[in-house]
């Protein structure tokens, strides 16, 4: 990567800017680039579509998105000690980066971009569920974007592909399935990034559907699914007593047992429910 770009290896960027990972913003460096290369292929095709890329830190995946073909990257970074880095990648892809200094929770992206638009993103820790969830909940669907190629803990990726029965799945499965098609593709060891956290990492690629795989209303079923696995362990028509005075008619008209429990009930039954209770 190195070579197609003329840009130095990260760790001497990192070196050169006084770049320490900070903790409180959830960060840590992936300075491979060839890890951030295939996390880039991993997105598919990025030959005109506009990428929008949360927490490039120093710029390693950044780079790696521009060389795979990106039309154009918008880049949002809160720490402002990497601009003077993302700069100097900026300035190797004339027109192709733009950098946003800014958190990525205020930040309207949609407003700055062109369709189609992939989101490719290492994401900080401390942010990385909010955003997927608030990329899976938009108001109006389908969304701004066509994929989401995102790093998380492995736990939290493995809560994404997550299927009924198992510990993992819960409110992050349900929501990401019933838009979007997901999967991982990238599991990544600890020492892969600077500093090394205590967990793996794994990269999901979610692309999105054309329309939900079940009729509901979404803002229903997200109240149903946190109401039911707030309580997991509990028989549903305990778990969702607060949701209607009716649970239980309202359960067996959707074809679930009141007696069953949520990590038992697919996508298809949630969706069910959903629709009984609007």
């Amino acid at each position: 990567m190195a070579a197609i770009d003329g840009l130095p290896p990260l760790r001497d960027v990192i070196a050169a800017h006084g770049l320490v990972a900070k903790k409180q913003l959830g960060q840590n460096f992936l300075l491979d680039l060839n890890l951030t290369a295939r996390i880039a292929r991993a997105a598919g095709d990025l030959t005109g579509s506009d990428v929008l890329e949360v927490g490039p830190g120093p710029g390693g995946l950044t780079r790696g998105l521009l060389a795979e073909g990106a039309r154009r990257v918008l880049a949002v970074e809160k720490d402002a000690r990497c601009l003077p880095a993302l700069e100097e990648i900026s300035a190797a892809y004339p027109g192709r980066l733009e950098v946003v200094n800014g958190d990525a929770l205020d930040v309207d992206a949609a407003a700055r971009l062109q369709a189609p638009v992939r989101v490719v993103a290492n994401l900080p820790y401390n942010v990385g569920t909010e955003l997927l969830i608030r990329w899976l909940t938009p108001p109006v669907w389908p969304p701004f974007w066509q994929s989401l190629t995102l790093m998380f803990q492995k736990e939290v990726a493995e809560r994404i592909v997550a299927r009924p029965g198992s510990p993992a799945y819960g409110r992050l499965a349900l929501l990401a399935q019933w838009r979007c098609e997901a999967k991982i593709v990238l599991t990544l060891p600890p020492d892969a990034f600077v500093p090394a956290p205590k967990v793996h990492s794994a990269v999901v690629h979610l692309v999105a559907l054309p329309q939900p795989r079940y009729p509901a209303d979404g803002k229903v079923l997200e109240r149903v699914v946190a109401a039911a696995f707030n309580q997991r362990r509990k028989m549903l028509r305990s778990a969702l007593k607060g949701v209607a005075p009716d649970i239980e008619a309202k359960l067996r008209a959707a074809g679930i047992e009141p007696t069953r429990r949520a990590e038992e009930i697919p996508l298809e039954g949630f969706c069910a429910l959903a629709r009984e209770l609007t």
